[in-house]
């Protein structure tokens, strides 16, 4: 599993250096890592990675269109909870302008698909709604994926990205974490298979709960994971933390990640691992 590691090699370099243009808005794509401007067309041919191995947010259509045979996906319906459960001020039209917006229902998306034909369930968190976090939509979504999963004897694959809890819902929120727990417990007691595949970021509540309970805990390289913040953290424990704190490769090496997957290798790796697990059948 050790070349998954690797830094894949390219047959043609993404990094052509151009002289200075003044750009139209949109044509080139600037990485908050190295600071290179990369041609945005450019960029989404190579699956949105810069060479210097930041990877770019996906959203759930991006992530979803990258991994799956093309025209497997069938979509979930949504479950149906209360929207504002605690009546917060503003909070209904603030979904409504994010549902506008990102032209997504809410902050993830489940459905069922293959991979190489392989059939297994997926979900994905997009952190264009409302940052990814999870309130009652979010969770009821994945456990209800999750139950039909196990019904289905199907593996789980769950693409974490998120600020955690979402404070408009309070307790509502936290709930989640016990309600997606419970559904991952009974597809774990059926014998198959979960995997978590965390992205940047992965924090909070999220992190506390199912980005965790993987039978495999993978993230993308430079992912942030973790549950509090640096800064609280330091000030608790009164001491400096490493530069690489909370990063993927920080948990990899203290034993709490199983692999860092590149995102060009996601695909092979995700199809590997369900084959070797038996895809939908009792794991051995």
């Amino acid at each position: 599993m050790t070349a998954f590691f690797k830094k894949p090699k390219r047959y043609m370099p993404l990094r052509q250096r151009e002289p200075k243009i003044d750009a139209p808005q949109g044509l080139m794509t600037k990485c908050p890592a190295c600071k290179y401007m990369h041609y945005t067309k450019q960029l989404n041919e190579h699956h949105k990675v810069c060479d210097c191995g930041y990877h770019f947010p996906l959203s759930a259509d991006e992530r979803i269109a990258m991994l799956v045979d093309s025209g497997s996906f069938e979509q979930f319906a949504g479950p149906n909870v209360l929207r504002n459960p605690l009546d917060f001020p503003e909070y209904e039209e603030k979904l409504a302008k994010d549902k506008e917006r990102t032209g997504i229902e809410e902050a993830i998306v489940c459905g069922r698909a293959t991979i190489s034909g392989q059939p297994f369930v997926v979900c994905v968190m997009d952190a264009r709604f409302r940052m990814g976090s999870m309130g009652a939509y979010v969770g009821e979504a994945i456990a209800s994926a999750v139950r039909r999963a196990t019904a289905e004897r199907l593996p789980v694959v769950l693409f974490t990205a998120s600020g955690g809890a979402r404070m408009q819902e309070g307790m509502v929120s936290l709930m989640q974490m016990a309600n997606t727990s419970i559904a991952l417990k009974q597809h774990d007691e059926a014998g198959l298979l979960y995997i978590a595949y965390l992205t940047h970021p992965t924090t909070g509540g999220v992190s506390a709960s199912f980005a965790m309970l993987g039978d495999l805990n993978v993230a993308e390289p430079g992912a942030l994971i973790g549950f509090a913040g640096r800064r609280i953290i330091e000030q608790t424990i009164r001491e400096k933390l490493p530069e690489n704190f909370q990063t993927a490769e920080f948990l990899l090496e203290a034993g709490q990640l199983d692999a860092v997957v590149h995102r060009e290798q996601m695909r092979t790796f995700l199809h590997n691992m369900i084959t070797l697990h038996g895809g939908g059948v009792n794991r051995v």
